[in-house]
């Protein structure tokens, strides 16, 4: 035989494939990679899940570096966190530098002190009444006597009713960290606190990286013997993920290669032959991250382990083609042109049937679903179009595999005597699926958390250390829009003062608001309207000071400042460049569209256990003063929300699977024109999906989304499997290729029974697949893990199911 007599058109077909590879590689050279769990967000989101998605690319908290010293003494963690936030805060990389000292941040005490006047909210009509002046300089003189007398003595000619002093306080953050010789600590004194805001927002995993690194170098700097480093927050967060994600696919996937690659050795005993099968393989893996690149301009690494592992369902293509053209007798001339009439349309099934149940995913508004469907059908039909129109035109006329006629008549025996078996599989079937319907209500896991990579123990950490820092979180959220930055200002102000009375409450440990950095301009034209004249003011002043041990023309520097303070304009958000009060601005303020968007996060205590009550909250709000026309207050539950929109992607997951089993029923009913036929295929499949997932219930695991792709997987492989114990590929075929394309398999007879290089071919496929999910079982990362330990299983037992049940009805 020569390539010649395969097809005139032989060059051509490989001319096509060798321009696709080319524009595949090119692609994917140009493509970007992600482990962001933002890709598994909504695609068309409502104004509500764009706050999400926002939130978890570039808001307030994405930023937020969390920085521990732990181990060693006392003394050696304060001089440690000392010298590093000095590293750091020389350091562009970052926007600010905090562990409790006064460091940086002259610039913020200059604003604070000149400004107090149009910054504290305190600064109202009664506060220079003369009972006002009174309580105010009594409160300063009693400062006096503490730790901050000597800054507040200086401070008195300037300020006697200390609204610097409150500003500072307020500013500080209402849940202080505590703190030792000036440095943050954790309550439990065990661990010296820094936190650190980043320049690059939280979905530059690149920018965040370098950061995390940055912070690792200056701590290798500085650190004292027997201390240690522990970084927490989205950043390093999203770095380790990406890390571990990386790790693990380069890793499992090389293990399940060299697997493969030993296997098809093993029973090829042809190099060429093992070369030649694995081009199905990579023509179909670059086509895959080809297709989503172009499809959502980004690829998870996510998907990135899928399609590694996927490689152990494309080599089955090759597999077949090698060793079942083998067992062509000398009649049937070119042993290549008949595996492609013979075998070719089972296959072709399969195939299908793949493309059919992952089909239904590409509708999903779950982007990460929709990115694994894509992978799938554009890998799996590439593998397998190469297999059928290039493979062949590449196979050198006397490349010959290994012989396993006598491994697969031994199968055949196995095979012959599985029915006796087919009455406990049933039992085993009805006994799954009544755990399934004793389950199910605890069946699915519905928490987006489910998919995080990130280990309990660091999540754990990540709260600890945020409830002594007092960090804002992400999670509660009062959210302000409005249609311009003045009102937005407005209405958090406004919301402010529900969060007040809630705090006093005990309903929250605290909030921020970007109206605490700056003031709507009406709130501080009322302030300066409430400062009084210069003569009102002195007469008032000698009226709260009469019996006090205090010399009158010593504050004349207040007289002064406050005679300055009422020709003042307001403050707007250029006077805070340079400062803090500006990053807490820009944190909590952003526009977008024309409207602005204003972000209040609320802390909760920990008596509380970290939780809020949604339903207080926004009682509260309500009851407080309702913002401006055009301006909207809306509560956010993050974490309840992501969780709402995951249960709700995965209920919507289940039923396009459904919708996707219904196309493939419907699509092997019209080739084989039989419902008792079809049953045959699809019971083999069914049992293996219910009894795996049984497994795994009763293993403690609750399923999520990707255990759905696994099933989906499961039937994909399995279905190969089962047309091929179903029509047999006898060794003188069951149906020819004319009848198939008129719509449906010849209905011929049996031949002895399936051949034994086609057992010995299903046999192989299916330890490849095994190779390549399997390990994936193996992964620390939740998404992979749930794959691997769902198609493992499963195709094994697709596999023994499928001869135990061939021809059972």
């Amino acid at each position: 035989m020569t390539r010649r007599s395969l097809s005139s058109g032989s060059g051509i077909a490989v001319a096509v494939w060798l321009l696709f590879l080319l524009a595949c590689v090119w692609l994917v050279s140009r493509a970007s990679f992600t482990a962001d769990l933002s890709a598994f967000l909504p695609r068309s989101p409502t104004q509500e899940q764009q706050l999400l998605v926002d939130q978890l690319k570039s808001g307030v908290a994405s930023r937020l570096i969390l920085i521990g010293i732990e181990g060693g003494d006392p003394a050696a963690r304060l001089r440690t966190s000392r010298e590093l936030a000095a590293r750091l805060r020389t350091d562009a990389q970052f926007l600010h530098i905090a562990n409790g000292e006064m460091q940086g941040m002259e610039r913020d005490r200059q604003i604070l002190l000149d400004k107090r006047y149009l910054l504290s909210p305190a600064v109202n009509p009664e506060r220079f009444s003369v009972e006002g002046l009174r309580a105010g300089i009594n409160d300063s003189l009693d400062l006096l006597a503490s730790s901050a007398g000597l800054f507040s003595k200086a401070l008195l000619p300037r300020d006697p009713t200390g609204e610097f002093m409150q500003l500072l306080e307020a500013m500080g953050n209402s849940a202080q960290p505590q703190s030792d010789d000036g440095v943050w600590v954790a309550r439990d004194g065990q661990r010296a606190l820094l936190l650190a805001r980043t320049r690059a927002e939280g979905a530059d995993i690149d920018g965040q990286a370098t950061a995390v690194a940055a912070i690792r170098s200056a701590f290798q700097a500085v650190e004292a013997p027997g201390t240690r480093l522990a970084l927490t927050g989205p950043g390093p967060f999203s770095v380790n993920a990406r890390a571990t994600i990386k790790d693990d696919v380069t890793r499992l996937s090389g293990i399940g290669m060299a697997i493969i690659v030993g296997l098809l050795l093993l029973v090829y005993r042809s190099p060429t032959a093992l070369m030649l099968g694995l081009l199905p393989v990579l023509s179909g893996a670059l086509a895959g991250v080809a297709a989503v690149s172009l499809g959502f301009g980004v690829v998870h690494g996510i998907t990135l382990g899928f399609g590694t592992a996927l490689i152990g369902e494309a080599v089955d293509y090759s597999i077949y083609l090698f060793m079942q053209s083998e067992q062509a007798d000398a009649a049937a001339g070119d042993p290549r042109r008949h595996w492609i009439a013979t075998y070719w349309p089972t296959i072709r099934i399969g195939v299908l049937t793949s493309v059919f149940g992952f089909a239904s995913l590409l509708f999903s508004g779950f982007p990460g679903l929709a990115q694994l469907g894509l992978y799938a059908i554009s890998g799996l039909l590439t593998a397998a179009l190469v297999t059928r129109f290039v493979l062949p035109h590449l196979l050198p006329a006397k490349l010959r595999v290994r012989d396993v006629s006598e491994p697969g008549r031994r199968l055949q025996a196995w095979v012959a005597r599985a029915g006796g078996l087919r009455g406990g599989v049933w039992l085993l079937f009805a006994a799954a699926c009544a755990l399934l319907a004793v389950k199910h209500d605890s069946l699915w896991n519905r928490e987006l958390a489910a998919l995080s990579p990130v280990p309990l123990a660091d999540q754990q950490l990540d709260m600890n250390m945020r409830a002594d820092l007092g960090a804002p979180d992400v999670r509660y959220l009062v959210v302000v829009t409005a249609p311009s930055e003045e009102a937005a200002l407005v209405a958090s102000e406004r919301a402010a003062e529900a969060l007040e009375k809630l705090q006093a409450a005990g309903g929250i440990d605290g909030f921020e608001s970007p109206a605490r950095y700056l003031p709507s301009q009406a709130s501080q034209r009322q302030r300066l309207a409430s400062l009084p004249a210069d003569a009102e003011l002195r007469q008032r002043f000698a009226a709260a000071t009469a019996g006090l041990p205090l010399r009158a023309d010593r504050f004349e520097p207040f007289f002064a400042e406050v005679a300055h303070a009422r020709s003042q304009p307001p403050l707007t958000r250029q006077d805070l460049a340079g400062s803090s009060l500006a990053e807490g601005v820009d944190a909590l303020m952003m526009e977008s569209g024309g409207r602005w968007t204003a972000l209040l996060p609320l802390r909760a205590s920990a008596a509380n256990q970290h939780l809020i009550d949604a339903a207080q909250v926004r009682a509260a709000l309500t009851a407080g003063k309702p913002p401006a026309a055009g301006s909207k207050l809306v509560f956010v539950d993050i974490k309840g929300e992501t969780d709402r929109l995951y249960a709700g992607y995965l209920q919507e997951a289940i039923l396009l699977s459904l919708a996707g089993l219904g196309a493939i029923l419907l699509l092997l009913l019209l080739a084989t024109r039989s419902l008792r036929r079809v049953f045959r295929i699809v019971a083999p499949l069914a049992v293996a999906v219910a009894v795996v997932i049984a497994g795994l219930v009763l293993a403690g695991q609750q399923l999520t989304i990707l255990h759905l792709v696994g099933m989906l997987l499961v039937v994909a492989v399995g279905s190969n499997y089962a047309l091929f114990f179903d029509q047999g590929s006898f060794d003188q075929g069951s149906f020819d290729q004319g009848s198939f394309d008129q719509g449906h398999f010849d209905q011929g007879s049996v031949n002895g029974g399936i051949a034994p290089r086609t057992l010995a071919s299903l046999l192989l496929a299916t330890t490849t697949t095994v190779a390549g999910f399997g390990i994936l079982a193996f992964s620390s990362v939740p998404v992979l893990s749930a794959i691997g330990a769902t198609v493992g299983p499963g195709a094994i037992l697709a596999l023994v199911f499928s001869a135990i049940l061939a021809r059972a009805t």
